[in-house]
């Protein structure tokens, strides 16, 4: 079992730097995929959306996961198969979820002179709101055959307090 590294955010709204910086640059990636599917298609319109699932299946690989909720905890599992605790990311914030990786793998093999070159890219990202309020700092990840799990205890609710009338 390997621990994974999770940035935290602990105001509400406030997200570890890069994410959206990440997310901006993904959507660009599949906008630009999605836009040669179109032209590939022969610039037909009205398979816009069709383009773009296309391109999201191209570059991202899907990760399924599982949310349960008990009385102090929220846990996640998440299937990341071929990742390491190194290429994966997990960000937190009070009521929400990030996990990101991305592994890359090169093998080479020489015959005679010419030289065989493969290359193979594996990115993953999933974002998830949450039920209910998290704390990040107490977030933890680790990573086992294949499934990352995240414990995520909740934050204490607010207590009431009654207000006494004193006589004057």
């Amino acid at each position: 079992m390997s621990t994974v590294a999770v940035q935290k955010a602990s105001s509400a709204g406030a997200v570890a730097g890069n994410i959206y910086d990440y997310m901006n640059e993904l959507y660009d990636k599949i906008a630009k995929r999605a836009f040669s599917f179109f032209e590939q298609d022969g610039r037909v319109h009205g398979h816009d959306v069709d383009h773009w699932l296309m391109a999201e299946a191209d570059l991202l690989n899907p990760v399924p996961l599982e949310l349960s909720d008990s009385e102090f905890e929220l846990t996640v599992r998440a299937e990341v198969p071929g990742f390491t605790e190194k290429e994966l990311e997990v960000i937190v914030e009070p009521g929400r979820l990030f996990i990101k990786g991305k592994t890359e793998k090169k093998s080479e093999e020489k015959k005679k002179k010419t030289l065989y070159s493969e290359f193979s890219s594996n990115e993953i990202f999933r974002g998830i709101s949450l039920p209910t309020e998290i704390d990040p700092e107490k977030v933890n990840a680790t990573l086992k055959n294949g499934v990352l799990e995240i414990s995520m205890p909740k934050t204490t609710p607010a207590k009431k307090i009654s207000v006494a009338a004193k006589a004057a």
